[in-house]
């Protein structure tokens, strides 16, 4: 969820929404484990964060060894299919030949123009000015990150997959994804866009805290910081962008899992809370643990032992 391709859903970590009803305090960990029902053998599911300082991009033991013995990897998207991805590239622009000069007053197009000519080398405003805004708004959420070198869980999961040539699918399209966005007003998607761009400051301490978060393993955390109410615009979408998606996720899961042990590694904003992918796939039935998930190095998790063969934690 990077730059244009994984980074579509950038924002998929920041959406906003009323305070749920209070939820049992998850254990620290992005991983967890899937059995039950009619499995024979356990799937695993992770919490990805599509953009990261690259010092923070790191797997774990546990995940290691989840990718080693699954069968198949599920991400949001397929990310091996390049050629897949770079067709999607057209449904990232808004329909009928609109521009961001369309949608702005002339102030605040120059603002933006201003602020993407300083801070975005590459790609080009030019190209840019033509996407839909909200797929915009997530490269200044990447730039707002304090580190020249940036990376992605997916894409270390990607690496990682390619030494034992695993399969590589997506629970939905880089088509789908784009287009949603069609079903957001771009009148307002362009003005969170320059409101994001007047608070750049205010979103970049979000961004960290987001970030720390994210290298605490704390989905509890995450998911009150995504459904903090805020008033933006993906407020009035929360349903379309989130929770929609989850629970058509959780059905098409239902028919695999009994088939494959697979790895799904999909934003971590969607795995807690009520109505998120754990919740959902507890409903129909399967047994969801958490799983220990710590680095080598101790730079995520609490605890100093990993289990090879990722064990759910007790």
């Amino acid at each position: 969820m990077t730059l244009l391709t994984a980074g579509l859903l950038a924002f998929s970590l920041t959406w906003a929404q009323k305070k749920p009803t209070r939820q049992p305090h998850s254990p620290n960990t992005l991983l967890w484990r899937i059995s039950g029902k009619h499995i024979t053998r356990p799937s695993y599911l992770f919490g990805t964060m599509h953009v990261l300082c690259a010092k923070d991009a790191v797997l774990s033991d546990s995940l290691k060894a989840v990718i080693k013995r699954c069968d198949e990897i599920y991400f949001e998207i397929n990310l091996g299919d390049m050629m897949g991805m770079l067709n999607s590239m057209k449904y990232m622009r808004m329909n009928d030949g609109k521009t961001l000069a369309d949608l702005l007053k002339p102030d605040e197009y120059t603002r933006v123009k201003n602020y993407f000519e300083k801070n975005v080398p590459f790609p080009p405003f030019g190209m840019l000015e033509r996407f839909k805004p909200m797929l915009i708004s997530g490269i200044i959420e990447e730039q707002s990150m304090d580190c020249e070198t940036k990376d992605g869980m997916e894409m270390q999961i990607l690496s990682e997959s390619k030494a034992y040539d695993k399969q590589v699918d997506g629970l939905e399209t880089a088509e789908f994804q784009a287009t949603l966005f069609d079903s957001i007003p771009y009148a307002e998607q362009a003005k969170e866009l320059v409101n994001s761009i007047d608070s750049v400051d205010q979103n970049k301490q979000q961004t960290q805290q987001l970030v720390d978060l994210y290298n605490r393993q704390d989905l509890d955390g995450i998911d009150s910081l995504s459904r903090k109410e805020d008033g933006g615009v993906e407020n009035n979408y929360i349903d379309l962008l989130l929770y929609a998606r989850n629970r058509k996720w959780a059905k098409l899961l239902d028919g695999l899992l009994p088939q494959k042990a697979l790895l799904i590694a999909v934003g971590a904003a969607h795995l807690p809370g009520k109505g998120g992918v754990i919740d959902l796939l507890r409903k129909e039935g399967y047994t969801v643990e958490p799983v220990q998930n710590q680095v080598s190095n101790g730079q995520v998790a609490e605890r100093s032992e990993v289990p090879a063969s990722a064990r759910p934690t007790r």
